[in-house]
């Protein structure tokens, strides 16, 4: 079963204090490269898996999607996505991704943020949302940068200079990682950029886009913190397509 992080009291306090949980989606930086990776919403169904607050789920019913199903293993989460959500296209269930299993072939589109990284056996996973596609339905999510997830041991310091100093990892030795983010503790799944692709090309999908993530000098122009986020992708977006 996932690590249930987000039912824990500490860690739900500090992550509802980030921008992407006050704000939205509007709060998430990657979010205008994730818009215009999806396909038409219109009369679409939707499956958003992790769906945390459920900003996405409100998006696509605003959008004209027909129906769109947000699934999270958190019960903390959930209580807040259901509580603002409205639209009666729009339905949770609360379950773990690990062993969820989506009606086949019945999803235009199927979308994740930030979740497949903290999933142990992803292929399955991966091979459940191939069948849950409809043919010619589309994939589109957001995972960790695999630089990011690497480190054995994540310790973050800066050098003299004051810019962020990331550990050294084992790229290659995929598998279990503990960090200190929000809380102690928290489990993730590091697996290469390699693994993430082939795990999807050998399930005979098509890929249509893949991103390595990082601010705009745009983005750092609004937001001059974000400058050093220029030294290393932060997150891997992808996009494939069910033939």
């Amino acid at each position: 079963m996932t690590q249930n992080i987000y039912d824990d009291a500490g860690f739900f306090q500090n992550y509802s204090q980030l921008p992407r949980s006050q704000r939205g989606l509007d709060g998430a930086p990657e979010w205008p490269a994730l818009r215009a990776l999806l396909p038409s919403l219109a009369g679409a169904s939707v499956l958003d898996l992790g769906c945390g607050f459920g900003w996405f789920c409100r998006f696509v019913a605003g959008e004209g999607a027909a129906e769109t199903v947000g699934v999270d293993v958190s019960e903390r989460m959930l209580a807040r996505a259901m509580a603002e959500t409205s639209a009666g296209s729009v339905r949770y269930e609360q379950a773990d991704l690990e062993s969820y299993q989506p009606p086949v072939e019945r999803f235009d589109l199927v979308y994740s943020s930030l979740a497949f990284h903290y999933l142990v056996d992803l292929p399955a996973v991966f091979g459940r949302v191939a069948q849950a596609l409809k043919p010619g339905g589309r994939l589109v999510f957001s995972v960790e940068h695999p630089i990011m997830t690497a480190p054995r041991h994540q310790t973050w310091g800066e050098d003299q200079s004051g810019l962020p100093v990331w550990p050294v990892g084992a790229y290659l030795q995929e598998g279990r990682r503990v960090t200190d983010w929000l809380a102690e503790g928290v489990v993730k799944q590091h697996r290469t950029l390699a693994s993430y692709l082939n795990q999807l090309i050998g399930l005979g999908l098509s890929l249509r886009h893949v991103e390595e993530w990082g601010p705009t000098p745009e983005q750092v122009a609004a937001e001059p913190d974000w400058a050093r986020e220029r030294e290393r992708p932060a997150f891997l977006l992808i996009a494939a397509e069910k033939p």
